[in-house]
Parts: structure tokens; C-alpha cells; sequence
């Protein structure tokens, strides 16, 4: 153990902020550490929209399902898949030349490197006492958010993050056992469901104490659930209607 993983096991997601601002500074670092995260080729497909106007932080609290913590906090950062650089990059260098911006390949490489850039700038935001919450609402309504933020084509929100001062100490939700996620030589789904029962225990009796017994649902019916009653249908359309995934 030393200081860098016990910031990372002390993680813990943040949906109350304090008044406290985060300066323009603090932003620039963190974005810049998040910048340092690796890249697919270093082509580094990603671009960020920091959100601090009171307006349009209101804005994407409605697209986002009204979470009230994307209005309240500081600074809202959009992270976003963006190939349109790339696309541009083409059309200077070799203006005659087809280019495949909109291949599958290159939507998960937007994808990724969006991730990766944001986890590194998350902890980079803990290191200096600040606390985020990943928005995935950010993608309820991603043509609406697309056009409010005014994303060019081959650009999309691919999650929000909060950003500010804790005004909370939340409790750590528990993780899947290890041996739930990290197999050796070879998948092994015996011990991944083994350990999938004994988790399922562990988030009752966590959801117990959290709601005061009045939830107590196992892991594995929550992700049920989600599998059987599917969101953001709409996303297949809206990244084709941007230009990915067209082959």
C-alpha cells in the first residue's frame, strides 16, 4: 500500500458540494493530468466541455433525468468521444484518399481513450481534495446535449462528471469479489459465479443498512433488471446520425 492506491481505494462517489469554487487553474491541471492518460496511437480522440455557467448547468440537469448534483456543483465536465479532429487531420494530409473515420474500431478507440483520460483526471481531482460522480445520464437525451454543447459530427457525450468540494462522506459501496473479475491463464465461470453468490450477499445486507431495511435486492436481480428493461435505445441511431459505426 502507499499513498497513490489508498487515494484509489478511498474512492467514493460525491452528489453534494459544498460553495467552495474550483478555480480555472484547478480545472486546466486536472484536464491536463487526465491528458496524460494513454492514448490508442496518441491520436488521443476525446474532447472535454467544462460546464460552470449556472444556465446551462440547469440545462443538462433536465436532459440528464434531473439529477439536482449537476446543477449544484462547480464545474460539470462533458467527456466526449471526438473523431473529428482525426477527420480533419485526413482532409488536410490527403485530400483525395477515402478515410475511415467511421469504422467500429475507431468509435471503441474514441470510446476508450474518453475513459482513460477521464479515470486519470477523477484521481487527479481526489489527489487535491475534490470529489466527481460519473453521469451516464449524459446520453438520455444525447442529440439535445449534442446540440447544446455544439458538437460537430463524429463527436459524442459519452459520459458527465461532477466536479467540487465534498459536502458529504458517503459510505464505499463494496466491489465484486476479486475473484469475481480477475481469472488466471483462462476465463473460469465456476468461480466467477461462486463468487457472484457470495456478492449478492454482501450488497443485501450493504442495502439493508443503507435504506434502513427497506431495500435488500442482490446484485445479480439488480443487473437483471437492467438487462430485461433496456435504456437509451436510441443510442444505435444518434452514433450513426454522427458519423460512427457506419462500417
Amino acid at each position: 500500500m502507499n499513498d497513490t492506491i489508498s487515494l484509489l481505494m478511498n474512492h467514493r462517489s460525491i452528489r453534494k458540494y459544498s460553495d467552495a469554487p474550483v478555480t480555472k487553474e484547478q480545472v486546466e491541471t486536472i484536464v491536463a493530468a487526465g491528458q496524460m492518460a494513454s492514448s490508442s496511437s496518441n491520436v488521443q480522440a476525446y474532447t472535454v466541455i467544462a460546464v460552470t455557467d449556472p444556465e446551462q448547468k440547469d440545462k443538462l440537469k433536465e436532459l440528464c433525468g434531473q439529477q439536482t448534483y449537476i446543477a449544484e456543483c462547480p464545474v460539470f465536465l462533458v467527456w466526449c468521444g471526438d473523431l473529428s479532429r482525426l477527420k480533419r487531420a485526413a482532409e488536410r494530409h490527403h485530400p483525395e484518399a477515402q478515410s475511415y473515420e467511421q469504422t467500429t474500431e475507431n468509435f471503441i478507440v474514441a470510446t476508450v481513450d474518453a475513459a482513460l483520460a477521464a479515470q486519470n483526471a477523477a484521481v487527479a481531482a481526489e489527489s487535491l481534495g475534490l470529489g466527481i460522480v460519473y453521469i451516464g445520464g449524459i446520453r438520455n437525451h444525447s442529440q439535445e446535449v449534442s446540440e447544446l454543447l455544439g458538437l460537430p459530427e463524429l463527436a459524442y457525450p459519452v459520459f458527465g462528471m461532477c466536479l467540487g468540494y465534498p459536502d458529504q462522506n458517503p459510505g464505499q459501496r463494496p466491489r465484486l469479489p476479486q475473484e469475481a473479475v480477475l481469472h488466471w491463464e483462462q476465463y473460469r465461470p465456476q468461480q466467477g459465479e461462486a463468487a457472484v453468490e457470495r456478492y449478492d450477499e454482501v450488497m443485501a445486507e450493504y442495502l439493508r443498512e443503507r435504506t434502513g431495511g427497506a431495500k435488500d435486492t442482490p446484485w445479480s436481480l439488480l443487473m437483471a433488471e437492467k438487462l430485461v428493461h433496456p435504456s437509451r435505445a436510441h443510442m444505435k441511431s444518434f452514433l450513426r446520425d454522427r458519423g460512427f459505426l457506419k462500417e
